[in-house]
C-alpha cells in the first residue's frame, strides 16, 4: 500500500527535517525566557535613572497590556496558519531586545517591553498550534490515518514532550547565562549578550518562516459560530480550562514556594533551593519524553492529568510535613518531594496540551489553543498572591490549600472526561495499531453443493 502524504506534497523525511528548525526556535526563546527578567530588570538600573520599584510597575503594566493578544493570535493562527505567526512572534522579541539597547527613560523602557513581551504572548500563543499541526501531519504520512487518527495522538504527545524538554533546558541554560553576567557586571558584557539574544530571535524567526513546512491548513468556516463564538458555547472545553488553571497554580508553586519555605519556614540552610530547583530542571530537560511514552501506553490523557493532580497533592502532604524533620534529615526529604512534583509536571505537560489540542474542533485550533495559554496566565496572577497571603498566616496554609486544590482537580478531571471528544485507550491503541494479517484463502471451507 502506498504510503500516504500530506497535502501540500511534504513527505514524511520533509516533516522530520522541519522538526528540526521548529525545536530550535523553542530552545531560542526559552533562553531568552531564562534571560529576559534578571537580565532586564539589573540592565534599566543601568542605564536609567530609574529605581527598582518603578521599574518593576512598569514591567508588570507592559506585561498587563499584552494579556488580550492571544484574542487577536488564535484568531491569525486559524485563518492564515500558525507558521508565519509563531515567526512573527520570534521576530518581535528579537526586536524587543535590540531595542533594549536604545532605552534611556521610561518613554523607551516601556516601547521595548512592550514590544518583548507583545512577541512573547505571539510565540506562546501560536507554536502549540504548529507543533500539534506538525505532529497531526507527521503521523498521517507515516501511516496513511488522518490527522485525528490513533498515531497522530501519540504522536503529539511525543513532540510536546520534546518541545517541554527542550524548554526547560533552554529556560535553565540561559538563567544559568544571566547569573554569570550579572557576576561580571559590565555593562559592555550586557550589551553583548542583549544583541546577541536579539539576532538569535530574528535568525530562529527567519529559519521557522524558511524552513518549517507549510501545512494543509484547516481555515474557519464560512458560516456558522466558529472561533471564540464556537468556545464560550463549547462548555466542556470551558471547563478544560478551568480545570488546567487550577493544575497550572500547582505548576507554578515550586520556583515560588521553595525557597521562602526552606529558608524561612523550615529554617534550612540557606545554600538548599537552588540545588533543589535545579534538580526539577534536569529531571524535566531529560526525562520527560521517556515519562510520557511510559504514561501513554496506560493511560489515557484526562486520566493521566488526574495522576498529576494526585502526585501535586502528595507533594503538599510531603511539603507540609517536612516541619517535623531533624535538620539532618530535610535536603534529603525536600529532594525526594521535588521529585514527586516533578513527576507531575512530566505527567501533565504533554498529556495537557496535547487533549487541549484534539479536543480543538477543525478550523478552531488557534483560537482554543490560544484561549487554553490563559490557564498558566491565571495561574500566574494567582500563585503569588495565594501563596504570600497565606505564608503570612501560617507556614502550612499554602501546602493545605494547593494540596486541596490539586485533588479538586483531579476529581474534577474525571469528571469531565466523557465529555470530552473520545480518545483511544492503551489496549485501543495496540488494537488499532496491530495489523491484520491476510486471510489465507486456501483455509476457507468450500461452499457446500
Amino acid at each position: 500500500m502506498a504510503r500516504a502524504r500530506t497535502g501540500d506534497g511534504t513527505g514524511r523525511s520533509g516533516l522530520r527535517r522541519g522538526r528540526r528548525p521548529l525545536l530550535a526556535a523553542v530552545a531560542v526563546d526559552s533562553l531568552g525566557t531564562g534571560l529576559y527578567l534578571p537580565l532586564s530588570m539589573l540592565y534599566f538600573l543601568r542605564v536609567t535613572d530609574l529605581d527598582l520599584v518603578t521599574i518593576g510597575v512598569l514591567t508588570s503594566v507592559s506585561t498587563a497590556l499584552t494579556l488580550p493578544l492571544p484574542l487577536v493570535v488564535g484568531k491569525l493562527a486559524d485563518r492564515f496558519g500558525p507558521r508565519l505567526v509563531v515567526a512573527a512572534g520570534q521576530a518581535l522579541q528579537g526586536t524587543g531586545f535590540l531595542l533594549y539597547l536604545l532605552v534611556s527613560g521610561t518613554g523607551s523602557l516601556v516601547a521595548a517591553m512592550l514590544v518583548t513581551t507583545a512577541g512573547l504572548r505571539v510565540y506562546w500563543s501560536s507554536v502549540f498550534t504548529l507543533i500539534a499541526d506538525l505532529a497531526d501531519a507527521e503521523s498521517a504520512d507515516a501511516t496513511g490515518t488522518d490527522a485525528t487518527g490513533l498515531a497522530g495522538a501519540d504522536a503529539k504527545d511525543h513532540w510536546f514532550a520534546r518541545a517541554g524538554m527542550i524548554r526547560e533546558a533552554g529556560a535553565g541554560g540561559g538563567a544559568l547565562l544571566a547569573g554569570a553576567v550579572l557576576a561580571v557586571d559590565s555593562t559592555r558584557v550586557y550589551d553583548g549578550l542583549i544583541l546577541a539574544s536579539g539576532l538569535a530571535f530574528l535568525a530562529a524567526a527567519l529559519v521557522v518562516a524558511l524552513a518549517v513546512p507549510a501545512l494543509p491548513h484547516t481555515a474557519p468556516p464560512a458560516e456558522g459560530r466558529s472561533g471564540y463564538g464556537a468556545l464560550l458555547r463549547d462548555r466542556p472545553y470551558l471547563a478544560l480550562i478551568a480545570i488546567s488553571t487550577i493544575f497550572a497554580t500547582c505548576s507554578t508553586f515550586l520556583s515560588l514556594s521553595l525557597p521562602v519555605y526552606v529558608i524561612q519556614g523550615l529554617s534550612g540552610p540557606d545554600w538548599a533551593p537552588g540545588p533543589l530547583l535545579a534538580l526539577n530542571t534536569l529531571l524535566l530537560a531529560t526525562c520527560t519524553a521517556a515519562v510520557t511514552r511510559f504514561v501513554r501506553r496506560r493511560s489515557t490523557r484526562a486520566r493521566a492529568m488526574a495522576w498529576a493532580g494526585g502526585l501535586w497533592a502528595l507533594w503538599c502532604a510531603a511539603s507540609a510535613s517536612a516541619v517535623l524533620l531533624p535538620p539532618r534529615a530535610l535536603v534529603p526529604f525536600l529532594a525526594a518531594a521535588v521529585v514527586c512534583y516533578t513527576l507531575a509536571e512530566m505527567v501533565y505537560g504533554p498529556a495537557s496540551n496535547a487533549l487541549a489540542a484534539d479536543a480543538a474542533p477543525p478550523g478552531s485550533r488557534g483560537t482554543y489553543l490560544a484561549a487554553f495559554q490563559y490557564s498558566y496566565a491565571g495561574a500566574n496572577v494567582l500563585a503569588p498572591t495565594l501563596f504570600g497571603v497565606l505564608f503570612t498566616h501560617n507556614r502550612l496554609l499554602p501546602w493545605l490549600a494547593v494540596g486541596l486544590l490539586a485533588a479538586l482537580g483531579a476529581a474534577l478531571m474525571l469528571l469531565l472526561a466523557p465529555r470530552l471528544p473520545r480518545e483511544h485507550g492503551p489496549r485501543q491503541r495496540v488494537a488499532a495499531a496491530t495489523p491484520v494479517p491476510p486471510q489465507d484463502k486456501s483455509l476457507r471451507r468450500s461452499p457446500r453443493p
